[in-house]
């Protein structure tokens, strides 16, 4: 009998109907979100640690798990035609947001990239963007033909450039990349050629020299600080010295939980916020950073296969792209604590307090 026979059994076909397992009901995958939660649990232990006699952030960082956990279950509800049908909306929302900021926005560290709800909390409009341009790009490729040709790319870089010159302009040049590596990721999911891909990596790299003069003059101290951090170690350089000194003081094995001396003496800037991986390296050791990176590569290998899964390009574009760039997230802030990229101010996904 084939299987779409079986499909369309009626429901009263006794064993012939399927039954539907609580995951399907509930509209949630159960080894997804037990994977989050493992690093959830995980990184609340290195947090109780790294904020010391802070317990009010530890408060703060439940409350806004216990709102996500809502916010997960309730969107999980909305079939996925939903999404495409909200895509264009929300992108033309999160676009209007980024133009506010310029009139209506407040600074924060030199950077103007904030909003804030009268009464309420203050958010960034990137944020949003983050999310809204995979599935803009996504509905606008959902009923073409792939893989994209010329006008369709063009377009597609177009719906890309907008948001990111309004983030880097704010200034927030690592948030830029970031979506613009996002949307980048949903036409390699759609099948452009990797011609055109290795083209524009090739025109990047011959246009390095132009944008070193055109960024500004902190971000080109990062890079130069990433390059010899001991040229400035007790200025631009002591992020990064005490951030490779707590984790290689870690050995294999840690020094124990709430034994670390580079967060505990407040060497380590930033311990429970960017540098959060710094403190599980010196608590856990190598250890306890394998088995991290063992967790976040079992949840990006289950997002890949959800995407392959996926029943149109929609759903495979917009999954494929949310788990690449998690990927990258993840990749970003431990090269950045490491010493190997920027510091770029990207947190840990699932790990890292948010500060605002």
């Amino acid at each position: 009998m084939s299987q779409d026979f079986i499909r369309r059994m009626p429901e009263v076909s006794g064993g012939f109907a399927k039954t539907r397992s609580l995951g399907e009901i509930i509209h949630l995958d159960f080894l997804l979100v037990s994977i989050i939660s493992i690093i959830i649990l995980f990184g609340l232990v290195v947090l109780n640690s790294a904020i010391g006699q802070q317990q009010e952030l530890f408060i703060n960082q439940l409350t806004r798990i216990g709102i996500a956990v809502v916010v997960m279950f309730l969107l999980a509800q909305f079939p996925p035609h939903f999404y495409l049908r909200l895509a264009p909306w929300f992108y033309a929302g999160a676009i209007l947001l980024l133009v506010l900021i310029y009139p209506f926005g407040f600074e924060v560290n030199g950077s103007k990239r904030w909003l804030r709800i009268p009464g309420l909390i203050g958010f960034q409009p990137s944020e949003l963007m983050k999310l809204a341009l995979p599935l803009m790009l996504a509905w606008y490729l959902n009923d073409r033909h792939l893989p994209p040709g010329g006008k369709q790319i063009g377009l597609c870089l177009l719906m890309i450039l907008i948001p990111v010159l309004l983030i880097a302009n704010q200034p927030d040049l690592g948030t830029a990349v970031i979506i613009a590596f996002s949307g980048f990721l949903v036409l390699l999911l759609a099948g452009m050629s990797w011609r055109l891909v290795i083209a524009a990596g090739g025109a990047i790299l011959a246009m390095a020299p132009l944008l070193w003069f055109t960024i500004r003059d902190y971000q080109r101290q990062r890079i130069l600080t990433l390059i010899d951090p001991e040229r400035d170690p007790l200025g631009a350089g002591w992020n990064i010295i005490q951030s490779t000194t707590a984790i290689g003081s870690g050995g294999w094995t840690g020094k124990g939980l709430f034994q670390g001396t580079q967060s505990h003496l407040n060497f380590l800037p930033e311990s429970a916020t960017d540098f959060i991986i710094a403190v599980l390296a010196e608590e856990f050791g190598f250890i306890g950073v394998m088995i991290l990176l063992v967790l976040y590569a079992l949840l990006t290998l289950r997002g890949i296969l959800i995407s392959l899964n996926a029943q149109d390009t929609f759903g495979r574009l917009v999954s494929g792209t949310v788990t690449f760039t998690f990927f990258v997230y993840v990749f970003v802030n431990i090269g950045m604590v490491s010493g190997i990229l920027p510091v770029v101010g990207i947190p840990l996904p699932l790990m890292a307090y948010r500060c605002r």
